[in-house]
């Protein structure tokens, strides 16, 4: 995993992200970009002088209901999604918050909030995230109530 100073040829974010930093710089992050421990330290460590300013951007394609809950302390999170439907369901303070998301539509997962995304039918979504401290807890019944140590972004020092 790298992250890449300049790209002038065509990517695909659903297999490339793209990162966000300081100075309004855009980075793809080439190499093999995996949803483990071992490549999200090497993009935490790659990305760490952006602090909570840094965002990933990928494109995230599926079809079902989500197997993880997330948060994400370090900043909001923009969902878009780009075809098909989603819902979004948010733990707001132990209550259930659903929005659902049709082509073209977008929700806000405010900072910290526990949130989930389920696709009803093949579904795409566009993800902006704040990704600085991020957490992952698999999916048991209706809420993240549970806390387990599972892979997500490490805290910059």
């Amino acid at each position: 995993m790298r992250l890449v100073d300049h790209e002038r040829n065509a990517m695909d974010l659903r297999t490339t992200p793209v990162h966000l930093g300081l100075g309004s710089r855009a980075k793809p992050v080439e190499g093999g970009f995996a949803w483990d421990p071992e490549v999200l330290q090497s993009y935490s460590a790659a990305v760490a002088a952006d602090g909570a300013e840094g965002r990933m951007v990928m494109i995230f394609d599926g079809d079902g209901r989500g197997d993880h809950w997330e948060s994400h302390p370090a900043g909001d999170e923009l969902v878009v999604c780009l075809s098909g439907s989603a819902t979004v369901t948010r733990d707001v303070d132990g209550v259930p918050e659903r929005v659902l998301l049709g082509p073209g539509e977008a929700t806000i997962n405010p900072a910290g909030v526990w949130h989930v995304v389920d696709m009803e039918g093949p579904t795409s979504i566009l993800a902006i995230t704040a990704g600085l401290g991020t957490e992952h807890r698999p999916r048991t019944g209706t809420r993240p109530t549970e806390r387990v140590d599972t892979p997500g972004l490490e805290e910059a020092p």
